[in-house]
């Protein structure tokens, strides 16, 4: 049974008039392209092609909403770093990107999904950016952890937390084993419960690789 029966699809939006409103707590899942994001969203709700999965890198193009609960949802953010979209397409991510985090008073935190065998990439780096110059949270789930044994993966949860800026916090993840989804969950409903710090003057980066 899903942790949130009620759980629904609202909108995908290609530009920042087509968001829902923005009343509530959101929190939005941020990724890159083929690290398991939209595997992620389904295990820790518990439901099954709530979020679409393709082994084709760039499959989500379009901010996705989805109501968890009357009041609260969670966001499906296009993938980044994916090399071979367009230039005009980038661009148009970088643009849709940076109105949401700058303009959604409803968003809560951000789930950071990266690949333990892969992790903090310069798109990575440059969403972390993206997040804390907005005074959004982050907590990082290190995606794929079933691909390396125990040690490795505890070696690398190790080496990511020690890059990690003060107050981000991460784990490991699996959405084959479900390892770490009830933590994960726990996180996820920790920073809808929580609020925002005070955005910082400085511009943020860009995840997507538009130049």
């Amino acid at each position: 049974m899903s942790a949130f029966p009620a759980v629904s699809f609202l909108t995908s939006a290609n530009g920042p008039r087509q968001f829902v409103p923005d009343t509530g707590a959101e929190v939005a899942f941020a990724g890159r392209s083929n690290a398991g994001k939209s595997s992620a969203i389904n295990a820790i709700v518990q439901r099954n092609g709530l979020a679409k999965t393709s082994k084709t890198p760039g499959a989500t193009r379009l901010v996705n909403f989805f109501e968890l609960e009357p009041g609260r949802r969670l966001v499906d953010l296009p993938g980044y770093g994916y090399a071979a979209v367009p230039g005009t397409v980038r661009e148009h991510w970088r643009h849709l990107l940076d109105a949401y985090f700058r303009g959604r008073r409803s968003l809560r935190g951000a789930l950071v999904v990266m690949d333990v065998r892969h992790p903090l990439t310069p798109h990575d780096r440059a969403m972390l950016e993206v997040a804390g110059a907005h005074g959004v949270p982050v907590h990082v789930l290190l995606t794929k952890a079933d691909k390396l044994g125990r040690n490795a993966a505890r070696q690398a949860l190790a080496a990511t937390k020690r890059q990690l800026a003060d107050g981000s916090t991460v784990q490991l993840f699996s959405a084959l084993t479900g390892e770490g989804c009830a933590e994960a969950r726990s996180r996820m409903l920790a920073l809808l419960a929580g609020t925002r710090a005070k955005e910082t003057p400085a511009g943020p980066a860009d995840p997507t690789g538009a130049s």
